[in-house]
Formats: structure tokens, sequence, C-alpha cells
């Protein structure tokens, strides 16, 4: 099954930009290969490449990370510590992108922890799914 994928203003505007800058013409590439699998997202739970961290009550819409890696180079996906924050919801077949970032990028003690305020005080209506 094939779903709609959207990277949310809010990412587009944060660290995408740093990702854009410091990787230049790997990012497009790097862009689109996340467009392809998020189309497929139900493969990436099968090869542990995502994590669900929080599902609705009706298990309809799941907030997970997944990591990804830059196109072209040598690093894994996991010791690259790059992440993206996903909301899928799968009554509607959408996956929103709503947050892309390197591990560095996040402040504080606990990576999850300073990625989940991030998602509640930029995204309401997912606030209540942490």
């Amino acid at each position: 099954m094939k779903y709609e994928v959207t990277f949310r203003p809010f990412t587009e505007r944060h660290f995408i930009k740093t990702f854009a800058k410091k990787y230049r013409g790997a990012w497009d590439r790097t862009l689109k290969g996340l467009e392809v699998e998020f189309a497929f997202v139900e493969l990436l739970f099968g090869k542990q490449i995502a994590e669900t961290i929080s599902t609705s009550g009706d298990n309809d819409i799941r907030i997970c990370k997944t990591e990804f890696k830059i196109a072209g180079t040598e690093m894994s996906r996991h010791a690259s510590g790059n992440r993206c924050i996903i909301a899928i919801q799968k009554s509607a077949m959408t996956v929103h992108v709503l947050l892309v970032y390197h591990k560095g990028d996040i402040d504080g003690p606990s990576e999850t922890a300073a990625w989940q305020s991030v998602i509640r005080d930029n995204y309401p209506e997912y606030a209540k799914f942490l």
C-alpha cells in the first residue's frame, strides 16, 4: 500500500535547511529517497528501520522514529545520527514528516524528551499521542 508523503512546513523551515546547506546535491537525493521510503512506510518496520513511539487510541495514527543516512556517504543509518519523526495515518494513507534532525541538533540530556517537546510545541494535533 502506497502512502502520500508530506513534509510539514515546520520541518522544512528548521533542520532541513541545515542538511541542505551541509550536503548540497546529496541532500536532494536523500530527500527523494526518504519520500520513496515513506511512501512504502510499512516496509520500514520489517527492516527495523522505523520504531513506533506511540499510537492513537484506535491505532489509526502512529508517531514513529526512523533513521536515515545521507546519499553517497559511507556511514550507516544508525551511525549517522540522522533521524525523522513521522506521523502515519492509516485511514487516510498519509505520512506527515514532522521533524528531520541530526541527534546533535537536539539539546538536552535526553534526545527523546527533546524531540517530543518540539512536537508538542509545534504540532498540537499530535501532542496528545506523546
